[in-house]
Formats: C-alpha cells, sequence, structure tokens
C-alpha cells in the first residue's frame, strides 16, 4: 500500500528576548496558497514514549487579551469535536463544548443563546 505525506512548516520570528513578533505556516494539502500569517498558534503533540502530551503555545506581541480569550474558548469548544470524534463519546464531548461556551459567554466573547 502507498503511503502518502504531507508538511505543515511554521516559521516563528523572534525579537531579542525570543518573544514571537510573526507565526507564518504554510501547508502543502492546504486550500490557502502561500504562506498565512497568525497572530497565535496552540499545537499539542501526544508523545507515545513518555505517554503524554507535549505543547507548544505561541503568540504574538500583536495579539490582543481579547482575541486570546476567544482564541483559547475555540480551542476548547473545538476540542469537542475531535474528542468526539476519535471516541464517539458524545455526552462528553457535549460537556466539553457546553463548559467552553460558558467560558466564553463569561468572557463576553461568544453571545448567549
Amino acid at each position: 500500500m502507498k503511503e502518502n505525506k504531507s508538511s505543515i512548516h511554521f516559521d516563528i520570528s523572534m525579537d531579542e528576548n525570543m518573544v514571537p513578533n510573526k507565526i507564518s505556516w504554510k501547508a502543502e494539502d492546504s486550500d490557502k496558497s502561500g504562506e498565512n500569517n497568525s497572530k497565535a498558534a496552540m499545537l499539542a503533540i501526544w508523545d507515545e514514549e513518555e505517554n503524554n502530551t507535549l505543547r507548544i503555545d505561541l503568540w504574538t506581541k500583536s495579539m490582543m487579551v481579547d482575541e486570546m480569550k476567544k482564541f483559547t474558548c475555540q480551542n476548547i469548544i473545538t476540542l469537542a469535536d475531535s474528542f468526539e470524534r476519535a471516541t464517539g463519546e458524545h455526552s462528553i464531548a457535549n460537556e466539553i463544548r457546553e463548559f467552553g461556551q460558558d467560558i466564553a459567554q463569561r468572557l463576553g466573547v461568544l453571545r448567549a443563546k
């Protein structure tokens, strides 16, 4: 069986204090062509040797606090979607979604239904 591969490439430009100024990325299979800019990135990788999650959380100086609140809440809500697809645990996924939505409403980044 032929194995397919794809790459995602990140470039992080930093100031003298190693604080990100610019985060750019490109993916071979993305609908977006060329380089894409971002103010923040959260990457979680499962380390099977350590049986643990490795995380890379980056944000630029230009990322506003309200944007970070929204970004974090959206990550929690969409994490529920990934969890549900991977495990089939619909009830727990809904609890995670509700938690993310509740926090987002309390932070003012999501309107109440």
